[in-house]
């Protein structure tokens, strides 16, 4: 694939086009085992449609809500509990490669972002929405509630640990 597929988006079309080819020589060869397979497939859409569909509402509406400069401003303060909480949105409502969010974390903290605030957004990465119907799926509510939570509460954790390390820094210096 051309790397002009990839970025005219032919190349998910290739992609979707080529499992489809598949798919159809599996179901020619073994007909039952198709039907199985695709009984199961659409049974565990079925399952994470809801969710899938709430992922989606809420990611619109956080979309419509947040304003990135709003929130690069917010970030930039060094802000108490309502900072972490809204480093805590932001980490788990960030997509994209973790790379991509270094230079705007380096520009928050010339802007006076503390390192925990910081900390508290990378540890939140963590969290993804679009995945979340998977964990779902496959290991429940209660487990996927549980981990969620565990995962947020380190996140704050972790910045409260990066606070401390900081004031010591600050005041060996």
């Amino acid at each position: 694939m051309k790397r002009q597929d990839a970025k005219s988006g032919y190349g998910r079309w290739w992609f979707l086009a080529t499992v489809a080819a598949l798919y159809t020589v599996c179901a020619a060869l073994a007909p039952e085992l198709a039907l199985r397979a695709l009984a199961h497939a659409w049974q565990a859409l079925r399952h994470m449609l809801p969710v899938l569909a709430l992922v989606f509402v809420l990611m619109v509406v956080f979309d419509l809500v947040l304003n990135p400069r709003r929130l690069a401003q917010q970030l930039g303060r060094p802000g108490g509990a309502r900072g972490w909480l809204l480093a805590l949105a932001a980490g788990i409502l960030s997509a994209g490669p973790i790379y991509a969010w270094y230079p705007l974390l380096a520009e928050l903290r010339g802007k006076g972002m503390r390192v925990s605030t910081a900390a508290v957004f990378l540890y939140a990465r963590a969290i993804k929405l679009p995945l979340l119907p998977l964990l779902f799926h496959y290991f429940g509510t209660a487990y996927s509630v549980v981990l969620s939570l565990y995962l947020a509460g380190f996140a704050l954790l972790s910045g409260l640990v990066m606070e401390r390390i900081s004031r010591s820094t600050e005041s060996a210096d």
